[in-house]
């Protein structure tokens, strides 16, 4: 091939250039309907919220009007730091930060060993475990609010929960009788098939099924004979929202039925995550550790928490994010529950704005806001570097 004939590497390169930058064109074309939506809706409003920080602005009135010709403008005055100083010198406010801190980290801890657990769970292979998979994962599909007026409604004073405490209460002697009865049962059978040399064990299904036959038989003659009483007390209102007191004297009951409600909901979410993690997992490596003679909990100490080390920074990392910005259980709640007992960070935002008192203190819940954000970003931060990261545990 002669000389002339090759593309000059001016050429080359301009033809490379073109190339690049339609290939940049098109990757922009695709990302610009994402990126318009993250610049108006996120750093628009993030740096609006960062002025109006530092400002008295109220929807309603203290704003400061400027006539430049035809056009009106109207500026809130500026403030300073003042309305930092003034948040942190409100009752209310602390008590968000400290109900919004407890939950967090309560939630936290529970959602990520529930999840862990669960998924273990799941993991082995068992009959059905298509339909466990399923049904564990069913209430985090479920719309919050639906599952959060059902606990409402479980825990009213005269729900479900207070029902059924009172019911154990009356019937403690006859439940408490045919316990007793059905450890014996169970404790003489198996012994009576071990001294007759065969293999039996403390649950063992069809020795447990003889030993409830035989416990519930026990349970009625006592009953019937008078030993044991079923109660008549009447079924006791147990206050578990609308109340102020609080559990262990630092966690409400209010937020304490939040802290329950939404570990039931959000363990299943983060149980995937674990699941796909453990799917992962060499079988080599518990092949290995068997013939070392290494027993279940150094299996799961030694190999399967370290392999999951990436998986649970991500799983503390999103429980932690979405915990710290709770507001719709406790908008729910907030209606039979009083505010100070179950107020977070971000319902004092929303509260603040769209108050009922018809102060819209914008101000004030930007100052808020930032605070929330400033302290999501900390804690995300504490976490991956000194208790779990993306890389191992410090």
């Amino acid at each position: 091939m002669s000389q002339a004939t090759l593309p000059t590497p001016t050429r080359r390169s301009r033809r490379g250039m073109t190339e690049r930058t339609r290939e940049a064109l098109t990757a922009y074309s695709f990302l610009a309907p994402f990126l318009i939506f993250l610049i108006i809706f996120f750093v628009y409003a993030f740096i609006r919220t960062v002025f109006f920080s530092f400002t008295d602005y109220n929807l309603f009135n203290n704003n400061v009007a400027q006539h430049l010709g035809p056009i009106t403008v109207t500026t809130p005055p500026l403030v300073g730091v003042s309305q930092y100083q003034t948040i942190f010198n409100q009752p209310l406010f602390r008590t968000a930060l400290a109900n919004t801190l407890i939950y967090s980290i309560t939630v936290t801890v529970l959602q990520t060993f529930g999840a862990l657990l669960l998924a273990i769970a799941l993991n082995q292979r068992i009959q059905g475990l298509g339909y466990f998979r399923t049904a564990y994962y069913l209430p985090s599909i479920t719309s919050s609010v639906a599952i959060t007026l059902i606990f409402i409604w479980l825990f009213n004073a005269h729900g479900t929960i207070s029902y059924i405490s009172g019911f154990l209460s009356n019937h403690s002697g006859p439940i408490f009788a045919f316990l007793g009865a059905l450890v014996v049962a169970q404790v003489l059978q198996v012994l009576w098939e071990r001294s007759r040399r065969l293999p039996a064990g403390w649950f063992d299904p069809v020795l447990l099924i003889t030993s409830s036959l035989v416990a519930l038989l026990a349970a009625f003659l006592l009953y019937a004979f008078g030993a044991v009483t079923v109660g008549t007390a009447e079924t006791p209102l147990m206050n578990w929202l609308s109340t102020r007191d609080k559990l262990f004297g630092f966690i409400p009951y209010p937020l304490l039925f939040i802290i329950v409600q939404n570990t039931f909901t959000t363990i299943p979410t983060l149980m995937l995550f674990f699941l796909a993690g453990l799917q992962g997992v060499s079988k080599s490596l518990y092949e290995a550790s068997d013939m070392d003679g290494a027993n279940a909990m150094q299996k799961f100490r030694f190999i399967t928490v370290p392999t999951l080390r990436p998986v649970t920074f991500y799983v503390v990392t999103v429980s932690i994010i979405g915990t710290l910005q709770l507001f719709d259980q406790v908008s729910l709640t907030s209606a039979v529950s009083p505010l100070e007992s179950n107020i977070t960070l971000a319902y004092y935002v929303f509260n603040n704005v769209f108050s009922s008192a018809g102060f819209a203190k914008v101000g004030t819940a930007s100052a808020a806001a930032i605070i929330l954000a400033a302290l999501t970003m900390l804690i995300v931060v504490i976490q991956r570097r000194f208790i779990v990261s993306d890389k191992g545990v410090s």
